[in-house]
């Protein structure tokens, strides 16, 4: 057995076009690709966890079969990374003169300059390379990119989505919870990150049974920052905050999110509530791109404070 088949998010990556959950139109698309054993320059995007990378890998490996490199853009972002590596990949034929793939992966983390020389990269080599970039935000690759691609959204269907962990908590014979909408719920909370659904069932998966209520402590941990955001006590909010990163393993994106759907939920005036998840909205937004992820989540709580 493989250190990795521990891992439940490695022993079921997608390996083949079925694993993938697609929409029934972006199935169909990627289907042609199969049937004509070829690709336009693709741009894949939406939230972590979905498959993007795994659909990127599956088509240059198993449906291409073709040469391929593979770039992880968030790390390699400067304009001397497509200057030397994918210049002096694209500018070479193949082996056996069928057309060889770049998988760009996180475009978006590329600097713009980066970006705009991947442009006349895509368009000079043309005769020669594929591109299949991926990306978190769509808007933050340029609109040359994206004129240049075929854009495929691929946020799974909700329905397959939870039909995809029943099926993994079978395999692993694991007991569902008694009521199925607490397994539901947890994926309503976590869509469309399946990676991440499936490492929170991993994790509260105990002697074959799946202690589901455990995934929930969130819930309380947010209603206790909502009473104090209430009260005005914005100090010792991010004092609560910093101490229990644990809790939701430094991942302000989510809390922030989990904080939304919390005052979606929560028995409030409708102009308050409708104020409060404007600003709770735009903060999430900039979780896009702010430097420090926590000062933005304290600086949310500030704003929502003044609400009354």
């Amino acid at each position: 057995m493989s250190k990795f088949d521990s891992l439940w998010v490695e022993k079921y990556r997608p390996q083949t076009l079925d694993d993938i959950i697609l929409s029934k139109s972006n199935h169909a698309i990627v289907r042609k690709f199969e049937k004509d054993n070829a690709i336009p320059n693709l741009l894949f995007t939406g939230p972590a966890g979905i498959g993007k990378t795994s659909l990127a890998k599956i088509l240059v490996k198993s449906v291409l079969e073709s040469q391929y490199m593979y770039i992880n853009a968030s790390d390699e972002n400067g304009i001397d990374t497509i200057r030397t590596k994918v210049t002096g990949f694209s500018k070479v034929k193949s082996f056996d003169g069928t057309i060889k793939v770049i998988i760009l992966d996180e475009v978006d983390g590329l600097t713009l300059d980066a970006q705009r020389a991947l442009r006349n990269t895509m368009e000079e080599y043309s005769e020669f390379v594929r591109f299949i970039l991926t990306a978190n935000y769509k808007h933050r690759v340029i609109s040359a990119l994206q004129s240049r691609c075929q854009y495929l959204d691929l946020i799974p269907p909700p329905e397959e989505f939870i039909q995809r962990c029943n099926v993994i908590l079978e395999k692993e014979e694991v007991k569902p919870p008694e009521d199925p909408a607490k397994l539901e719920k947890l994926c309503k909370t976590l869509y469309p990150d399946l990676r991440k659904v499936i490492n929170e069932l991993q994790k509260c998966t105990v002697d074959g049974e799946l202690l589901i209520d455990k995934i929930d402590i969130n819930r309380k941990f947010i209603e206790n920052l909502y009473k104090l955001l209430q009260q005005g006590l914005v100090l010792k909010l991010r004092k609560t905050v910093i101490e229990n990163e644990s809790r939701f393993s430094g991942d302000y994106t989510e809390l922030l999110r989990s904080l939304f759907n919390y005052i979606h939920d929560v028995d409030i005036k409708d102009q308050v509530k409708t104020q409060q998840l404007l600003i709770a909205a735009e903060h999430l937004y900039r979780m896009a791109f702010v430097v420090d992820p926590e000062i933005n989540f304290y600086s949310c709580l500030v704003a929502l404070s003044n609400i009354k």
